[in-house]
């Protein structure tokens, strides 16, 4: 068998596993992307011909795969959110305004400590590894959109809209180290008014009217376009949530604005166009096809990338501000912050534990490594954050399950308490 027909042989199995196996596993203590990496692992150590997944040589590659999956998995996260916009997302606004800065912060001067790493690269792992994930953490989100804007839990709720707006608002932070590493000995006063006005307050204020601009008017489209024709949700053409988001996404970047931000408000926008249509099941269904299909195919190139010595940088200090992270600052930061907050006691340990880390921060590594020069080996840089993601696929990955389940059980049991009760 060819090289290449070796390649097609495999991403076809990826994709029939892809599909097959949730229903399989749905009851099971394991997630989809634990067997995906150990697959991945298990492969490549076969004596077999494949092509080497080096992000290091194929950071090009990586970028745009990587982007792809993201924004893909952004538009499902937009559309799935029953809940309107409004006071029930302080939650949301306590995960991004507090933990993801403080989060950057905390890594950035772990790594300096542990590591040694100049101030640049400090900051970008921060930057990289502080937004939690839209793409693997799909077992502790929201699930199909529905008719009822209060089927969303909190735990869930508070997870889907954190990592869909997250890792659009850790760009201006990574923007933050690409500027350093480029100023070089110069100090912040080089940068640090350019960053303020252009890469945080302009894009971010594009990327959002962007998103909340493109979406209304797909909205009208969809549901609400005069011409019978064009009235795309009387035809249930699922193609078109991602038609949707490379929209969005390219006019958000054209203009300069962040089109991670502006594809997650589009699907936002499209949701409460009309909340209550069966339209937003297909979109939602087909683009959540999509992720799963890039999803397979990228964490099996992870565990090759592990099974082929990918983490032969990786030193204790580097696997300790990954188990940091994970084990102490997240959960810390995220309990501290949704204090006194909408969120329940035992919602809050859920919230607080379940910062998934995934391909977001392969991203925003592999797009920064092509800006600058960050003073330290790329391959110590990504066996740092291949690690923290992997321990996450796994830490999370095998709790999310039982975790979710027991929270259900005790929401299940205290509306059967409610309804006993009886009336005054």
């Amino acid at each position: 068998m060819g090289h290449i027909d070796l390649v097609f042989v495999i991403a076809g199995a990826g994709a029939l596993l892809a599909a097959a196996l949730p229903g399989l596993i749905h009851r099971l203590p394991v997630s989809l992307p634990v067997l995906f990496l150990a697959g991945g692992v298990l492969l490549y150590l076969l004596p077999v011909n494949l092509p080497e997944p080096d992000p290091v040589a194929h950071r090009v590659a990586v970028e745009h795969l990587t982007e792809l999956c993201l924004i893909v998995s952004l538009m499902g996260a937009g559309l799935a959110l029953n809940r309107p916009f409004g006071r029930r997302w302080s939650s949301t606004a306590r995960l991004l305004v507090i933990v993801l800065p403080v989060t950057t912060v905390l890594v950035a001067v772990a790594a300096h400590v542990l590591l040694g790493w100049p101030a640049a690269a400090a900051v970008l792992l921060g930057a990289a590894l502080a937004p939690t994930d839209p793409v693997l953490a799909s077992d502790v989100q929201v699930g199909e959109p529905t008719d009822a804007e209060h089927d969303d839990d909190e735990v869930r709720f508070s997870l889907t809209s954190e990592a869909g707006l997250n890792d659009g608002l850790a760009f201006p932070l990574v923007y933050a180290a690409v500027a350093m590493a480029l100023a070089g000995a110069g100090g912040p006063g080089e940068w640090l008014g350019h960053w303020f006005a252009v890469e945080l307050i302009y894009a971010c204020a594009a990327g959002l009217a962007v998103g909340l601009g493109v979406g209304w008017l797909l909205g009208r489209l969809f549901f609400r376009a005069d011409r019978t024709s064009l009235r795309l949700a009387e035809r249930n053409e699922g193609f078109v949530a991602l038609a949707a988001t490379l929209l969005t996404y390219g006019v958000a970047e054209a203009v300069g604005g962040y089109g991670f931000i502006a594809v997650f408000t589009a699907g936002c926008a499209i949701r409460a166009a009309e909340r209550s249509h069966g339209y937003h099941g297909v979109l939602h269904g087909f683009i959540e096809q999509i992720e799963r299909l890039i999803t397979a195919w990228l964490l099996l190139l992870l565990g090759g990338y592990v099974a082929t010595g990918g983490l032969r940088d990786l030193t204790w200090r580097g696997a300790a501000v990954g188990l940091l992270l994970l084990l102490v600052i997240r959960p810390l930061l995220g309990w501290c912050s949704l204090h006194r907050g909408l969120a329940g006691r035992r919602e809050r340990r859920v919230i607080a534990f379940f910062g998934v880390r995934g391909i977001g921060s392969l991203f925003y590594v592999a797009y920064a490594l092509g800006q600058a020069d960050f003073g330290v080996d790329p391959g110590s840089l990504w066996a740092v954050v291949a690690f923290t993601v992997l321990a996450s696929v796994f830490l999370h990955g095998l709790t999310s399950t039982p975790a979710l389940a027991w929270l259900d059980r005790l929401r299940h049991h205290r509306r059967h308490a409610n309804a006993r009760r009886p009336t005054p």
